[in-house]
């Protein structure tokens, strides 16, 4: 075991145990979410991150399985996101954000053989940009519907001077989308000083020197960058053209 390894032992458990429990409790009490929701989130977390530890020996060894298993995480993120902003049918657009943002990164990695192409490297590395472009696609599909219904009076105005519809929603809905961007800003913006974001510490715990985990980091928070841009820009053209929606039906067309 290197120095830098933390021991998997029943401490670390019982520690992890009452954290979720405190969790659970405080935002339960709090009114933020329902100590039962935040229970299971833990429950369901622990549970994945086991059955994808018992696979991974057989994923990183396996090209093909390996993008089996990113196709996997894809669909789960864009059902997750979808779920967040809308409970229609048109949930299923979620994905397109999610994709236009992540195939390019990835696109790019594949060309440029920046990195080995290999189940250990792809699938935590792919999987970091999955998840941010998730949270993007479901922060900004969320802000962007909910700013529609709260300022349906100006997007009926804009209607009524002569814009498309398309127009009049991207006329209200586009400054707030730039609200969806702000995390991955703010973690930028403060990495090394108020972070060491998840690459960089699980780097060094493999033995990795810190410039190597520096570099790969910086890789991770730009690619975020560029991906979770991307998601927010498409999630706004998708509810500017009605197809991402609330009730089953696009948001203020003219008759």
């Amino acid at each position: 075991m290197s120095s830098g390894s933390i021991p998997v032992t029943p401490a670390l458990g019982v520690a992890i145990a009452l954290l979720l429990i405190a969790a659970a409790a405080v935002s339960g009490l709090g009114r933020l979410a329902r100590f039962h929701h935040v229970l299971f989130a833990g429950v369901r977390g622990a549970v994945q991150l086991a059955v994808v530890s018992l696979l991974i020996a057989y994923l990183v060894e396996s090209t093909a399985l390996a993008a089996l298993f990113i196709v996997l995480m894809f669909v789960v993120a864009a059902h997750t996101a979808g779920r967040r902003i809308t409970d229609d049918r048109s949930w299923l657009w979620a994905g397109l954000p999610i994709a236009a943002g992540v195939a390019p990164a990835v696109g790019l990695l594949v060309v440029t053989g920046a990195v080995p192409l290999t189940g250990l490297v792809l699938i935590p590395l792919v999987g970091q940009l999955i998840g941010g472009a998730m949270v993007a696609t479901a922060l900004a599909g969320k802000r962007l519907l909910d700013e529609l219904h709260q300022r349906r009076g100006e997007v009926d105005a804009a209607l009524s001077l002569g814009m498309t519809d398309r127009l009049a929603r991207l006329e209200i809905a586009r400054p707030s989308a730039g609200g969806a961007l702000v995390p991955a800003l703010d973690q930028t913006r403060t990495v090394g000083t108020v972070t060491l974001p998840g690459a960089f510490v699980g780097m060094l715990l493999g033995g990795a020197t810190p410039v190597q985990a520096g570099v790969v980091q910086l890789y991770v928070l730009v690619a975020l960058l560029a991906v979770e841009s991307v998601a927010i820009l498409v999630a706004l053209e998708i509810v500017a053209r009605g197809l991402l929606t609330r009730s089953g039906k696009p948001l203020f067309f003219r008759a």
